[in-house]
Formats: C-alpha cells, sequence, structure tokens
C-alpha cells in the first residue's frame, strides 16, 4: 500500500458520506469529498476537516456521468496523490410511489444515480490500485442499503432494486480483483438519521418505522462511518466480498 493514504468518498458533503470523511480525516487520510451540487455542505465539511489539521478537497462531479468521474479521480491524483480507498457513498431517492405510477425517466435517473456511478467510480479505483494495472493494491467499500433484501414495497422498489445490484457488483468485483491486492466489501445501512428521508418525502419516515426496528431506534451516521472505516482498514485484512448491515436488527 501507499506510505499516504488517500481516500475519495462520494457524495461526502452530507449525512454518513460527510461522517465518514471526518472519520478518515482524524485517521490521517488525506480526504476527497465529492458532491453533485451542494457546493456548500461540501465546503463546510472541508473548512471543519482543515481546522482540525487535515488534508481535504472537495471536487464537484456528478459519478453517473463518465467525464465527470475521470475528472474526479484525475484532480485527486493530482492534489492528493495515488488513492488508496474508495467508498462509493453518493445515491438518490425519488418520492415514495407503488411501481404502477413510475415513469421511464425515474427510473433511469435511479439507476444511473445509483448504479451507473458505483461501477464507474469502482473502474477508475481498480485502473489506480490494481497491481495488474501497477498499482500497490486498495481498499473498495460500497454503500448499499437494507432495501436491497426488504425490496421497499410501496416506497421505492427502485432505489431497493439499484442497491441490489450494488450488492451483486460488490460480490462479482470483489472477486475479479481479489488477487491484483484489492479488498471490495460493502455496508447496508437500515434506517438512518439522515436528510434522505425527506428526499422520499417523508422526513419523520424512522419515527413511523421506530417501532419494528429490534434496538428501538434509528441509526446515526457516525454509526455507519465506523463500519466502512473497519472494512476499509487492516484491522479487516481477511475481509473481502462481505456485508455488513448496520439495521439495529430489522
Amino acid at each position: 500500500m501507499n506510505s499516504r493514504k488517500v481516500a475519495i468518498i462520494t457524495g461526502g458533503g452530507r449525512g454518513i458520506g460527510a461522517e465518514t470523511a471526518k472519520l478518515f480525516s482524524r485517521q490521517g487520510y488525506a480526504v476527497c469529498i465529492n458532491y453533485k451540487s451542494n457546493a456548500e455542505a461540501a465546503a463546510s465539511v472541508v473548512e471543519e476537516i482543515v481546522a482540525l489539521g487535515g488534508q481535504c478537497i472537495a471536487v464537484q462531479a456528478d459519478v453517473s456521468q463518465e467525464a465527470d468521474v475521470m475528472r474526479l479521480f484525475e484532480t485527486v491524483d493530482k492534489q492528493l496523490g495515488s488513492i488508496t480507498v474508495l467508498v462509493n457513498n453518493a445515491g438518490i431517492l425519488k418520492k415514495q410511489m407503488r411501481l404502477d405510477e413510475m415513469s421511464a425517466a425515474r427510473i433511469n435517473t435511479i439507476l444511473s444515480n445509483n448504479v451507473t456511478s458505483y461501477f464507474l467510480c469502482c473502474r477508475e479505483a481498480v485502473k489506480r490500485m490494481s497491481t495488474r494495472h501497477g498499482g500497490q493494491g486498495g481498499v473498495i467499500v460500497n454503500v448499499s442499503s437494507t432495501a436491497s433484501r426488504s425490496g421497499s414495497p410501496n416506497e421505492y422498489i427502485d432505489y431497493a432494486a439499484s442497491k441490489g445490484a450494488i450488492d451483486t457488483m460488490t460480490k462479482g468485483l470483489s472477486l475479479e480483483v481479489a488477487a491484483e491486492g484489492i479488498r471490495v466489501n460493502c455496508v447496508r445501512p437500515g434506517l438512518i438519521h439522515t436528510d434522505m428521508h425527506a428526499d422520499g418525502g417523508e422526513p419523520e419516515r424512522i419515527e413511523r418505522l421506530r417501532s419494528r426496528i429490534p434496538l428501538q431506534r434509528g441509526g446515526l451516521p457516525e454509526e455507519v462511518a465506523e463500519a466502512i472505516y473497519w472494512l476499509a482498514s487492516d484491522k479487516s485484512s481477511f475481509s473481502t466480498g462481505n456485508f455488513l448491515d448496520l439495521a439495529g436488527g430489522l
């Protein structure tokens, strides 16, 4: 591995991504926060990290777009050096509805933002990390969702299906690059206190569903960040192609 640790965290301006960026910085990583549109939120995370002595940059990129992904990785190459960890976290949710109400445009938007983006970012990371390409190895952590198992009926089965695709991709890619110095694992958060529920049209969704969670509460972004960091660290050095569910027993 590189002596210098460099992490790219997509969707790093808020929620799980922001907490993950802060944690990696505290652990000595130079961090790149990728954001799509909320420059203010990303800048605020960068300021917080830099104020504590960390090294952090924010790069705007729509990771569903190939040219943007290539620019993101090239910017990190120039400004921070060789990537050692990729955290694929960017994702979107649309308003709750049944499948028989969904348009093709909505479905394609979900799939390009939640699936194509992960594939493109993994591709660029593998090109840099793989010993086959002259790299020194690395780790990829994909952020999926327990929706991949529940299917999220009557809410957003398009989102759930996109996360099912990420689970499958994690397994396949982990086997594809295992002998090339790259580990690929996945976290599957359940009901976590983030802004994403508001994106789906129900900011108080966790309160409605809390009684179904065996631990009787929603999770915190910091708790997911700790799991992501563990999978990225040498503490999990014999883990690849694995899934860590963070859903309070749900």
